[in-house]
């Protein structure tokens, strides 16, 4: 009988995806990616968390196959690619709505920022 590699073992894949999942603080970030995509500032806000936890987080997820990143200028936008997450997110944690951040003041140079007079950000939509 023929031995299954890790990465070939499709009990294995799913084990990871669901694990990816099974962390708070990667179902906050998913909660924010299913509303819009979003820069790391931004989830740096949303959270509380510092830039490495976020990108840390990201990465799981990225691996898992189920968040995405695109390159515009210097930023990164990361955004989720599984459309299975996004149903198992509806089921678990209710539908998204529109938006439950509020705006908040922070340093941020993205373009998806609002920049003010003084280069302070008043708003942000994710």
């Amino acid at each position: 009988m023929e031995q299954m590699s890790f990465k070939s073992d499709p009990f294995m894949k799913k084990a990871r995806w669901f694990k990816a999942l099974a962390h708070p603080e990667r179902l906050r970030i998913l909660d924010a990616l299913r509303r819009d995509e979003a820069c790391v500032c931004h989830l740096e806000n949303l959270l509380g968390r510092p830039q490495p936890y976020i990108s840390q987080q990201l990465r799981v997820l990225r691996e898992a196959g189920i968040v995405g990143a695109r390159r515009q200028g210097a930023n990164v936008f990361y955004y989720i690619t599984d459309d299975q997450a996004l149903r198992v997110l509806d089921t678990v944690l209710g539908p998204a709505e529109e938006s439950s951040m509020s705006p908040r003041t922070f340093s941020c140079r993205c373009p998806k920022c609002q920049v003010g007079d003084e280069g302070v950000v008043t708003a942000f939509h994710v």
